[in-house]
């Protein structure tokens, strides 16, 4: 029997996708990046890659995820990573954090590196989740409160093993895809 179809879709974020990334971006981050900013590292950074997340039901296929990764030399840095709150908890964050790890492991980097928030206890398990550790603290970090940031690192990008774990969270999804999702989608901004 053939295994049921994934509920999302993954491609590489286009300029058109700018606007409904800041409407997701406003509304999960506290200091958001600017639309200039996105649209400079879709046109004029050489290292960067930038994806998005549709679901695959529905006519009306609004992002519900995005996420960029950068090489920097051997390491693949995520810049940002977010999902719409109405899609988090659905495993999807693993999905897309794993997306962009098997994009930096194509770029040949071997490890991957990011920021997050000392408050970002969500984002700490999911990033846990996927082998990062903590290995320092950039303090003072954020300038909306000067709040500091973890660096966390994750060693090894083996494809394998990126494909099993990504085999993994799409299962996971399956089962918690909730049967009306799609619906519900069309009145996301």
């Amino acid at each position: 029997m053939p295994a049921p179809p994934l509920p999302y879709h993954i491609a590489p974020m286009r300029l058109e996708d700018i606007p409904q990334v800041m409407a997701i971006e406003r509304r999960i981050f506290s200091l958001a990046w600017s639309s200039g900013v996105y649209r400079r590292e879709l046109t004029a950074n050489p290292w960067s890659h930038y994806l998005v997340m549709r679901p695959h039901a529905g006519g009306h296929r609004p992002l519900i995820g995005y996420g960029g990764v950068w090489q920097m030399d051997q390491a693949a840095h995520i810049p940002t990573i977010g999902l719409h709150p109405d899609y988090q908890g659905l495993g999807l964050g693993s999905c897309l954090l794993l997306h962009l790890l098997i994009v930096g492991q194509d770029m040949g980097c071997s490890e991957a590196t990011l920021e997050v928030r000392v408050s970002g206890l969500a984002a700490q398990r999911l990033y846990r989740r996927h082998r990062f550790v903590e290995v320092g603290r950039r303090r003072d970090y954020y300038n909306d409160n000067g709040e500091d940031a973890l660096i966390m690192t994750r060693e090894g990008l083996a494809a394998a093993d990126l494909h099993a774990e990504l085999a993994a969270a799409q299962a996971f999804v399956l089962t918690r895809w909730p049967a009306g999702q799609p619906q519900r989608m069309a009145a996301l901004p």
